[in-house]
This record gives C-alpha cells, sequence and structure tokens, in this order.
C-alpha cells in the first residue's frame, strides 16, 4: 500500500538490494517544464505538447511507436511537428527536451547507492538514441533497459521484471523509483518498494530509509 508521500512501506524485515530509476524526470529535471518551454519558444499555448500526447490518439500513437522503437526519430519529428502546427520539424526532439538538465543530487545518489554495494539500474521509456550519456553509465549503473531497444514500453509489467534480472536480483528485492504515478503500479504488483519523485529533497530521504545506506551529503540541496 503507498503512503500519502508515495512511498510503498517495506515490509518488516524484508532487505531491499536493488535500486532501479526511470531516467526523465528523475535522473533529470521536470520533462514538462521543458514541454511548457519549448511550448513558449514556438508560440504554442503551454500544455501543448502534453495534451497531445494525453488527449490526442494520433500523438499516443507516435509517442508510444517511438518509445517502442517501432517509428524512427526521423519518422516522429514531421509527423509530430504537423500535429502540434510547428513548422520546423528538423530537431523537434531535441527542442522538445531543451529546458531539461541533469539532477545532480539525483545522479549522485544513485552513484552513492552504487559504492555502497546496492544493485543500481534504469529503466526507461526512450526518445530516440540521443538522449543518454552513455559514457556514464558504468559509474551509475550495473544494468539497464532502454525501451526502444527491448520493444517494450512502461507500465508494461514485463520491462521491471527485465530490469530487476538486469541488475541480478527478483523485483521483490528491488525499490523503483519514478516521477509518473501510473508507471509505479505495475512495478508495486510485482512486489517492489516505489518512490513517487517529486524531488530529490523528498526522495533521497526516502531511499535512505528504504535501502538502509546514506545516499546524501548532509547539506546536499536540490
Amino acid at each position: 500500500m503507498a503512503s500519502s508521500d508515495g512511498i510503498t512501506r517495506a515490509d518488516p524485515g524484508r532487505r531491499y538490494r536493488g535500486l532501479l530509476v526511470d531516467f526523465g524526470g528523475v535522473l533529470t529535471t521536470d520533462v514538462f517544464s521543458s514541454f511548457r518551454s519549448f511550448c513558449q519558444a514556438e508560440g504554442l499555448l503551454p500544455d501543448t505538447v502534453r495534451e497531445r500526447f494525453r488527449d490526442d490518439p494520433r500523438g499516443r500513437e507516435l509517442l508510444f511507436g517511438l518509445e517502442l522503437g517501432t517509428i524512427s526519430e526521423a519518422e516522429f519529428e514531421p509527423r509530430f511537428a504537423r500535429l502540434l502546427g510547428v513548422e520546423r520539424a528538423e530537431g523537434l526532439i531535441d527542442r522538445l527536451f531543451a529546458g531539461m538538465a541533469p539532477d545532480e543530487p539525483m545522479l549522485e545518489a544513485v552513484r552513492a547507492a552504487k559504492r555502497a554495494g546496492v544493485r543500481t539500474g534504469m529503466i526507461s521509456n526512450s526518445w530516440g538514441a540521443g538522449g543518454y550519456d552513455r559514457d556514464a553509465f558504468p559509474e551509475l549503473f550495473d544494468g539497464w533497459v532502454i525501451s526502444a531497444e527491448e520493444g517494450v514500453r512502461k507500465p508494461d509489467p514485463r520491462i521491471y521484471t527485465l530490469g530487476a534480472e538486469r541488475v541480478g536480483l527478483a523485483p521483490p528485492q528491488c525499490v523503483f523509483v519514478d516521477d509518473l504515478p501510473g508507471n509505479l503500479k505495475p512495478a508495486r504488483e510485482l512486489g517492489m518498494a516505489t518512490v513517487h519523485h517529486r524531488g530529490a529533497a523528498e526522495t533521497i530521504p526516502a531511499l535512505q530509509r528504504l535501502l538502509d545506506v546514506a545516499l546524501a551529503r548532509p547539506d546536499a540541496r536540490r
């Protein structure tokens, strides 16, 4: 059962040995803020991108196809640009995410968990090949799952099982962190503890309690 702060309480006596995290919106700043900045720059209403993905079947189809790898970036950009009413399709994905930046406290928390012996991994619904700093992966993760490379996306339960397998653990041994509540439910049903990420200031203390390791300097702030 999830508490009001978005944390699934650990079962008495259970030891969580793995930490699985989303990428965009957890290890980076807020995705939807970046979308709003894009809309402002393009002369659109602030929530246009979010509404196309949430409310328009054509937008959802494009999003799901990109995340699953069945639609390429070259196919996605002109089709989504037309749906938005944006004239310039070239570089659309980069422009959508230009307002995102690394969340350094969260990145350091994952590094600290790995140094402390926690098995760490990433489960990400991808937006193409260029969005990840893969050179940093070995320092951060013991394994990772990127949706377009596997042909499965959150919230399909298979992606969480695969994420646990990639770090050598069973799902009930893992904690999963995501900024979207709908992506947490399947993880909970597999026995994972879950944390709804609203910011490093809340998430890091929650993970310290669940994993029983120190993940942040006392003066760390988001």
